[in-house]
């Protein structure tokens, strides 16, 4: 009977080390992507003395950059930006009237010298009237030239999905054009982030759809973090080149927006 015991409390026990051994690197990568903040939140860099100029990163989870590659934290290393203090104040599953809410603690209070907006792809999934959605723009580069001089960037949205035909992204264009059309309304930059992806995806039908799942991400976020593959070879084992998980970026799709922002902040005209 003890011996019965004793057996069980050992199968018990391996099972629980199991369990373990299988959740918590789960765990690890949910908190990596979801929980955290990003390096350079506004609450860790805004207020602190300093003699270089913010360029503060607005935005949701494409800006934030722990699901997918972060292109905020690739312009640190741009010789462009040698002079300036990059703010990532990108936080996951914000719209555009969260980033619009919280825009003087997250931007304002930063004192930017520049301000790039990079916000829309949750207003798309969730249906949110376009009129709706290029108000809450107006109101932040309103808000924004009425508390700061700073310089400010419309950034377009990414693709939904590779698949440029699809219904999502015939809807998305719509949102894209509201954008492009703001910033020529209101003379703020545009930075063509759309335009350029199209043109490295190309019209091809035979591209994967939009498929996104919490699932798919969290299991892209393990294979990153705990397995330490890249996000462009995550991609690619879906058949994509620019995106992980049909909406977050692979080493190549941040990169677009890297070259983008680079040449951004370096002249004082727009470059675009």
């Amino acid at each position: 009977m003890g011996e019965r015991i004793v057996t069980r409390r050992r199968v018990v026990t391996a099972l629980c080390l199991l369990l373990a051994a299988l959740v918590l690197p789960v765990g690890v990568a949910g908190y990596l992507t979801f929980i955290r903040s990003p390096d350079n939140a506004p609450s860790e860099v805004c207020g602190a003395p300093t003699d270089r100029p913010a360029v503060v990163a607005a935005g949701a989870s494409i800006t934030q950059g722990s699901l997918g590659a972060n292109w905020v934290d690739a312009l640190q290393d741009r010789p462009e930006y040698a002079g300036f203090r990059l703010v990532n104040a990108g936080i996951n599953g914000n719209t555009s009237a969260d980033l619009r809410d919280r825009l003087h603690t997250d931007v304002v209070a930063c004192r930017p010298a520049a301000v790039m907006i990079l916000v829309g792809t949750n207003d798309v999934r969730d249906e949110v009237p376009v009129t709706e959605y290029e108000a809450n723009l107006a109101t932040i580069i309103d808000r924004l030239r009425e508390h700061t001089t700073a310089r400010i960037a419309l950034m377009s949205l990414p693709p939904l999905g590779e698949n440029l035909d699809s219904e999502l992204n015939r809807r998305l264009a719509g949102y894209n054009a509201a954008i492009e059309d703001l910033a020529t309304r209101t003379d703020v930059d545009h930075l063509p982030v759309h335009e350029r992806m199209a043109e490295l995806l190309g019209q091809r039908a035979d591209r994967p759809g939009y498929a996104f799942s919490f699932p798919l991400a969290l299991t892209a976020a393990t294979r990153h973090y705990v397995l330490g593959q890249s996000w462009d070879a995550i991609a690619r084992s879906g058949g994509r080149e620019l995106l992980i998980d049909h909406i977050h970026l692979s080493d190549r799709g941040a990169s677009v927006i890297t070259e983008l922002a680079a040449s951004w902040p370096a002249t004082a005209d727009p470059p675009f």
